[in-house]
């Protein structure tokens, strides 16, 4: 996600490192970078120059206090100017003060807009309100059958009237309804076209009129750059937005059109979609956004994604199991089940502080391995699961063939779940894990050699009447687990 954007920034501190003020002189370099940065990603010109004259008039003469260098002041007030540009902070939904809230969404055909209205009703649904989504597109062949199958999947409700009826007369039937059953939200789902065109905004206009929108959303594709900031002028000045949903966000290498939608109405972005799947779907903060393009990391929507994947009740017990020693692949299979929720792994990676600087080592992140993993443990029976000193050579070349993989992988797969079991386990009892092929971690309270020892040695008793006792006590799989936990299966290979 704006990669592009991100490195070019990155080159325009660099001139200003070793430097003991910013000045007019040395600034200038840094501010050709930035412009240049801009619009080779695509952003509108006027929002160039306006951003570029705002940060030249707040980085010259700015304060450096002690501590602080003036590349670093600098890209503090590059990120406070990227914030304002996207918008300065979160706008929420609005909410009617008598139900139903009705929100039009509005764009092009091919930005996403029937499946952003589903993303939007399950983000909805989430937070507890109950939304019904109507399919008002009568042009696009199987738009409306697209939005049923999405409201199936995620059980939001859709309505429509097939395409014989007229789009505002689909959208005021969908509203008595909500009024009539007790709908809080009401999404609206309205046809696309090709290109910007006076019968597609009449037909807006027409829509709006029949239902009286609390929001107006215009959905924009996010790499398709500069433009659109002229489609969102377009919408703005004949329909009325009142704010966007960028699509594709994960695509986008850019980031012209993130910069230009609010620059260019003074509307925010309300929330973006971050890849294909229905969940990958958040709302869209401009300093969050902003620290991701710096590389400064993005770990407060990490923790969310994080906190909505995982259980705190089940994290308490999956800890107990460590303590206990009654840690079962099942439990590894579900912590494994709960990480892929929280999206892709190189998109997670990609939220760390300095991401960039490990870009090579994330782009070959294979996000296929999970789903192979899984298949593995899959592949086994229940009892194996709990028992892994039970696979033998001949029980592991079962389980390589059943699950498509190589024994070798088996192999790979149950030494990473006994490391990290091992591991796991110091952590749950407040000790400091050593990673397989490194030493300690620098800078946290080490253990002297014989304690270490000893307490390598103190575990003590039959593995296999543990795991027998752990399949006694009927553990199945679990579905959470802790921060700590939803490591597991993130480990490159280990070494042997």
């Amino acid at each position: 996600m704006f990669d592009e954007l991100s490195a070019r920034f990155e080159d325009a501190v660099k001139g200003l490192r070793g430097q003991d003020t910013i000045s007019e002189t040395n600034v200038e370099g840094a501010l050709k970078e930035v412009r240049r940065a801009l619009l080779d990603a695509d952003v509108s010109l006027p929002v160039v120059k306006d951003f570029v004259s705002e940060i030249r008039e707040k980085a010259i003469g700015a304060e450096v206090v002690r501590g602080v260098t003036p590349d670093q002041k600098f890209i503090q007030v590059v990120h406070e100017q990227l914030v304002d540009v996207m918008g300065g902070g979160n706008a929420p939904l609005a909410k009617a003060d008598q139900a139903p809230t009705v929100v039009l969404m509005a764009g092009l055909q091919g930005a996403g807009k029937t499946t952003a209205t589903a993303k939007l009703g399950l983000h909805l649904k989430d937070q507890g309100r109950k939304a019904l989504m109507v399919g008002a597109d009568v042009y696009r062949p199987a738009a409306i059958e697209q939005l049923k199958t999405l409201g199936g999947q995620i059980g939001v409700d859709v309505f429509s009237l097939g395409i014989e009826a007229k789009p505002e007369d689909i959208a005021a039937a969908g509203l008595a309804k909500a009024k009539e059953e007790g709908y809080d939200t009401l999404l609206v789902d309205t046809a696309g076209r090709l290109q910007i065109d006076s019968e597609m905004m009449e037909e807006m206009v027409r829509i709006r009129s029949a239902v009286q929108p609390d929001e107006v959303l215009l959905v924009v594709d996010s790499m398709i750059g500069q433009e659109a900031a002229e489609l969102t002028r377009a919408f703005h000045d004949q329909v009325g937005i009142t704010g966007a949903v960028l699509t594709k966000l994960d695509g986008d290498a850019k980031g012209g059109a993130a910069l230009s939608v609010t620059g260019v109405t003074h509307r925010p972005i309300l929330f973006a979609s971050t890849g294909e799947k229905i969940e990958e779907f958040e709302v869209f903060h401009p300093d969050r956004m902003a620290s991701r393009i710096l590389d400064l990391g993005d770990i407060l929507t990490l923790i969310e994604q994080a906190q909505k994947a995982f259980d705190q009740e089940e994290a308490a017990e999956l800890e107990e199991k460590f303590l206990s020693e009654t840690f079962t692949l099942d439990d590894f299979l579900g912590q494994l089940q709960q990480i892929k929720k929280m999206g892709s792994l190189s998109g997670m990676l990609n939220m760390l502080p300095g991401a960039r600087g490990m870009q090579d080592q994330i782009d070959q992140i294979d996000e296929k391995e999970l789903s192979r993993t899984e298949a593995i443990i899959q592949s086994m029976t229940p009892r194996e699961r709990v028992m892994p000193k039970l696979l033998n050579g001949s029980r592991r070349m079962r389980i390589a063939k059943g699950s498509g993989s190589t024994v070798t992988e088996v192999n790979q797969l149950v030494m990473r779940f006994d490391q990290a079991a091992k591991m796991m386990k110091t952590v749950a009892k407040g000790g400091v894990p050593q990673i397989p092929g490194m030493g300690p971690i620098a800078g946290m309270p080490g253990r002297g050699k014989k304690k270490a020892k000893k307490k390598a040695g103190s575990r003590s008793g039959n593995p296999a009447k543990r795991a027998e006792m752990a399949l006694g006590k009927g553990n199945s799989p679990t579905s959470g687990g802790s921060g700590a936990g939803s490591s597991f299966g993130l480990s490159g290979p280990t070494s042997e």
